[in-house]
């Protein structure tokens, strides 16, 4: 259950943005790969640099498709990922590793029930890319990924050489993982909720909304044992005003698409781990509130 002729069998659990670009690029590392999806498509398009390129990934729409493979990526919303069990249940055997490529915390604690004994990778990734359509996606900037220093994530990397991705591996994974929790707090659901792209940070009075945003999930963080400061929020929100303002989150998508938003995964998860620790996040809180309703009058 390791090599073929093609390289190394692959499944990839979400035919999304993110899903697309993994699968996409593993193809490129001469990897055999499974693109699994709810609803199927005939090919996989990915659309970057002006040009649009047809992704030479197997396509397999149910769980009876597929038989257990070395590497299992699952990139669905962190709210899908039960429904992602059976998957995970045809495709987990002897010798699998499961990469959980999710936004939020608790990657590993999400797919637990669902692996057998599957050793659990989380990982990190940023990159700019949105789902236009079924089996069509469009990629703004190229992905990086991060993942806990050991000896699963230099497998991991080995297995992305020559995929274009770059694999860094972290040793101390809780900092990595609130930085991108800043990443997030802030830009996801501002976008969502004013059906704007990341643009809109460069409006002072949005970018402070946000600065004070990311503030509040620093000290969450902090409690949580991340090393993150002032430094942090001032880097984030530089980012958020400089990034190419014509790029979007995956909240402003799913909205824009009308599919069920990860909000309780991004700020729900500060807002329950501050509640934790006894940390006033009141913005957040607020914010929160709106997802809420905003997800509950979806039709």
């Amino acid at each position: 259950m390791t090599e073929t002729a093609s390289g190394t069998r692959v499944a990839v659990i979400g035919g999304g943005a993110i899903g697309g670009l993994l699968a996409a690029h593993l193809c490129e590392a001469g990897h055999a790969v499974t693109l699994c999806v709810r609803t199927p498509f005939e090919r996989l398009v990915v659309e970057r640099g002006g040009r649009s390129d047809t992704v030479p990934a197997r396509i397999a729409a149910t769980p009876g498709d597929v038989t257990p493979v070395p590497w299992v990526l699952v990139t669905v919303k962190s709210q899908d990922t039960a429904a992602a069990g059976p998957w995970l249940a045809a495709l987990c055997g002897p010798g699998t590793t499961v990469v959980v490529v999710q936004n939020g915390i608790g990657h590993a604690e999400r797919v637990a029930p669902f692996v057998g004994g599957a050793a659990v990778l989380p990982a990190l990734i940023y990159s700019g890319v949105e789902r236009v359509a079924a089996g069509h996606i469009r990629l703004h900037t190229e992905g990086r990924v991060t993942v806990p220093a050991g000896p699963v994530g230099e497998a991991f990397a080995a297995l992305m050489a020559g995929s274009g991705i770059a694999v860094a591996h972290e040793p101390d994974f809780v900092t990595a993982l609130w930085r991108k929790v800043l990443t997030n707090v802030a830009a996801n659901p501002i976008t969502a909720l004013t059906l704007r792209r990341i643009g809109i940070f460069q409006d002072d009075e949005v970018a402070a909304l946000g600065e004070t945003l990311i503030a509040e999930a620093v000290a969450v963080g902090q409690a949580e044992g991340a090393k993150i400061g002032a430094d942090d929020v001032a880097h984030t929100l530089h980012l958020h005003r400089t990034y190419n303002p014509s790029t979007g989150t995956s909240m402003l998508y799913d909205r824009l698409a009308g599919r069920p938003m990860e909000h309780e995964f991004i700020t729900g998860a500060v807002v329950r781990t501050a509640e934790r620790h006894g940390i006033a996040v009141p913005f957040n809180r607020a914010i929160l509130t709106l997802l809420r309703a905003l997800d509950a009058g979806r039709p």
